[in-house]
């Protein structure tokens, strides 16, 4: 199976499981909106979108790495929900950079989700002890 078959049918996984259930699962948005506040709050951005079009290649490589061994460590771990937010972060960095159209609409949808449950994570998580 080629590279891009597998992303379309990872992402295309990813976007049914969040449209069936994936969404009103607050763990698994908990630790999506989290990492992803993380990054965006590292590279100064306020969104998820705005972080992957503002990466560079050193970073995104990073990044990706990160992903890998992050989601990797979760999953070994048992932390499923974890590491499902690792993955859907992961599918949504790499998908940025194809050219097929039905990967970058399935991206798209995703970077949604994702910006949604860094508003919600932002409006809900404690704020930091001084």
């Amino acid at each position: 199976m080629s590279a891009e078959k597998e992303l379309k049918q990872r992402l295309a996984l990813v976007l049914h499981d969040l449209k069936e259930s994936g969404t009103e699962d607050g763990e698994a948005m908990f630790f999506l909106g989290n990492f992803a506040t993380r990054i965006c709050d590292k590279a100064g951005k306020v969104g998820w979108t705005d972080v992957k079009k503002n990466l560079t290649q050193v970073d995104y490589d990073l990044l990706l790495k990160e992903f890998e061994t992050q989601g990797n460590r979760l999953y070994q771990e048992g932390n499923l929900k974890a590491a499902y937010a690792v993955q859907a972060l992961a599918l949504s960095l790499i998908a940025h950079t194809q050219g097929d159209q039905h990967i970058r609409s399935g991206a798209a949808l995703l970077d949604i989700v994702i910006d949604a449950a860094i508003g919600n994570f932002r409006k809900h998580a404690k704020p930091k002890a001084n």
